[in-house]
């Protein structure tokens, strides 16, 4: 193996290489480490004959796509870091996946990046992930843009077209607040201008992308900055306590008094350690180290040692940047993990200020983050969370958001605190440390929401009760929300405007998701007679959602009139009911469907409870994972 592949990280550069799918970062990379001979002995042999087994010319990205489902799909899949030295400097380059579902990866890939390559095929210009990939330069902080113009052999190696397209993504950085330090025309896949000038384009007067890459800036020494030694874990041995952690910036010295975490303990540095060489006196920002200390404190996992002059920002309202992954929308009042540095927080989405439109690159008011959106958002914590606000060049602030099943669902970056508004409501959210998977293995069902919705007189509660009965009886936890009943406490101050209804609906979607991430099943027995009302409850539910349509016709209903509602609607003693001069919505596509017209309440009861238990199974595989 070469020098160059086993030099070390930890002072080196690291470069990230973006770009939309297909645009050539894979080849540009493969092109890159042959000319500047950082590839293993016989590896060129290897690349070829791999390219001979496809009927393909020599294909350079073979070199980084070794995992066989990238080479069978010809996609990237996770970030490569590669060690890379030119002219004895020292670099890492990382290989970001472009395609849309492999984002989460150039999330983690790209976050502590000195400088981004951005790849674009001239011959195609800026593309969807060009701009997403550009937006999170801008958002992870990356300010050092070097643009490579791929592919120009495409257009026959002519200036003029390599001017336009180079006119065009100026244009897009710009409205990021983004400046390419430099433009370099290439073919990555023949070399030219990759690491030697390319005497097709003698036109072009500029440095090669290798000369590009010399003339990027060093890192900047995290050394001389405030001490944040975030405690990754506390082990014991022979009545001595170490407190382990990699030092993320500044220095330590034995005898300096720390303060650990948000509850403040003093204590002093007794001792450094680390592993495979003797005791230190001090250590800096890079180093993995073990302290004691003096008193035998017991810091937890995630706390943040620092100097008593130099504290971090302590906030539990929290202005975040965020990219946002999950393919459903991310809406107020979804709770998560905040990962930071070695720490979790439980957190809750409290507000969305703007929406960045992808299209024109403008900032909106939203009330959701649509999937692979970007947003600014406000983040609160039953605690307060210790952290230094984002900076662009450093590791500050970079937070992650993960999901209940411990996927990563957004990138996070930490603005710094949320100010409180005049008259604003202060709300403080906490999320519980019982997830819902846990409670769905102990009751062996899937909490879900059914929701009945159908004219009165249709048999909606009486299903609703009938099914209750019989999945009780079945050891089903299990939990009915009438209309009526809630109209008698929860929402007796409601009345029947089209404005009421739709509060009535809202409240009881509320209370069911809850009951729902209780882990029960819950059957809401609702008119709910608007389609827009009915998606508010299913929005607010999310997940486990299931509209269930009780159907009779309008005459069966006025004939059972089991309240005398209709015959009173058609004395004109009640206005606006549902059916007579106020209109029913029916379900478009219910997950059930059924007709109360004709046939036995017991046989509709039974076909409810046998759909509300195959729906709410939790089966063997979902038990063992839960």
């Amino acid at each position: 193996m070469s020098k160059s592949v086993t030099a070390s990280q930890d002072a080196a550069t690291p470069i990230v290489i973006v770009g939309h799918v297909d645009h050539g970062k894979s080849t540009l990379i493969g092109r890159l480490l042959h000319d500047t001979d950082n590839l293993q002995d016989g590896k060129v042999a290897q690349i070829i004959e791999s390219s001979k087994k496809r009927g393909l010319k020599i294909e350079w990205s073979f070199l980084l796509d070794s995992l066989q489902i990238e080479r069978d799909q010809g996609v990237t899949v996770d970030s490569t870091r590669i060690p890379f030295l030119l002219n004895g400097r020292e670099f890492v380059i990382v290989d970001a996946p472009g395609h849309r579902q492999f984002l989460r990866n150039m999330i983690t890939g790209a976050a502590d990046a000195e400088a981004a390559v951005l790849v674009v095929d001239a011959a195609e210009g800026a593309r969807e992930q060009t701009r997403r990939h550009a937006m999170l330069l801008h958002l992870i902080g990356i300010r050092h843009v070097i643009v490579l113009l791929n592919k120009v052999d495409l257009l026959d190696f002519d200036q003029e077209q390599v001017r336009q397209v180079e006119q065009s993504v100026s244009e897009l950085l710009a409205k990021l607040d983004l400046e390419a330090a430099l433009f370099v025309p290439a073919s990555a896949r023949d070399g030219d201008n990759i690491a030697a000038r390319s005497e097709r384009m003698p036109w072009y007067d500029g440095p090669t992308l290798t000369e590009a890459l010399a003339q990027v800036p060093s890192p900047a020494s995290r050394a001389n900055l405030p001490l944040r030694l975030p405690v990754q874990d506390v082990y014991r041995f022979n009545d001595k306590r170490y407190v382990a952690g990699r030092i993320e910036r500044g220095r330590v010295r034995v005898g300096d008094t720390v303060i650990i975490g948000t509850q403040k303990t003093p204590a002093r540095i007794a001792s450094i350690e680390s592993w495979h060489t003797a005791p230190q006196l001090s250590a800096i920002a890079g180093q993995s180290v073990a302290v004691t200390l003096e008193p035998d404190v017991i810091p937890d996992r995630g706390d943040l040692l620092h100097l008593p002059d130099a504290a971090p920002v302590e906030a539990s309202r929290i202005r975040t940047r965020l990219f946002w992954l999950r393919q459903e929308p991310l809406r107020v009042g979804e709770s998560f993990k905040l990962r930071l540095a070695t720490a979790e927080h439980a957190v809750t989405v409290t507000s969305i200020e703007s929406v960045l439109n992808l299209d024109d690159l403008t900032e909106q008011p939203g009330e959701e983050v649509p999937a692979e959106g970007f947003a600014e958002i406000t983040l609160s914590a039953s605690e307060n969370v210790q952290f230094d606000p984002f900076a662009p060049g450093t590791a500050d602030g970079r937070g992650v958001l993960v999901d209940r099943q411990q996927r990563i669902v957004g990138g996070a970056p930490l603005i710094g605190p949320a100010e409180i508004a005049v008259g604003e409501k202060v709300i403080h959210p906490s999320a519980s440390t019982v997830t819902v998977q846990d409670r769905e293995r102990q009751k062996g069902q899937r909490g879900t929401v059914f929701w009945l919705t159908g004219l009165s007189g249709a048999g909606k509660s009486t299903l609703a009760r009938g099914a209750e009965a019989a999945l009780f009886s079945a050891g089903l936890d299990v939990t009915v929300l009438d209309g009526d009943t809630l109209r008698t406490g929860l929402c007796k101050d409601l009345g029947f405007s089209e404005a009421d209804r739709t509060e009535n609906v809202r409240r009881a979607a509320e209370v069911a998701r809850i009951l729902r991430d209780a882990g029960q099943i819950v059957l809401v027995a609702l008119i709910s007679p608007l389609q827009s009302d009915r998606a508010l409850a299913r929005q607010i539910v999310g997940d486990g959602f299931e509209e269930i349509f009780v159907d009779a016709d309008l005459s069966i209903c006025e004939k059972r009139d089991p309240k005398g509602l209709y015959a009173a609607a058609r004395s004109g003693k009640i206005s606006g009911f549902t059916g007579i001069d106020a209109p029913y919505e029916a379900p478009q596509s219910p997950a059930l469907h059924l007709k109360t017209d004709a046939g036995s309440a017991d046989s509709a009861v039974k076909t409810l409870a046998s759909f509300v238990k195959d729906t709410a199974k939790l089966t063997g595989a979902a038990r063992a994972s839960s």
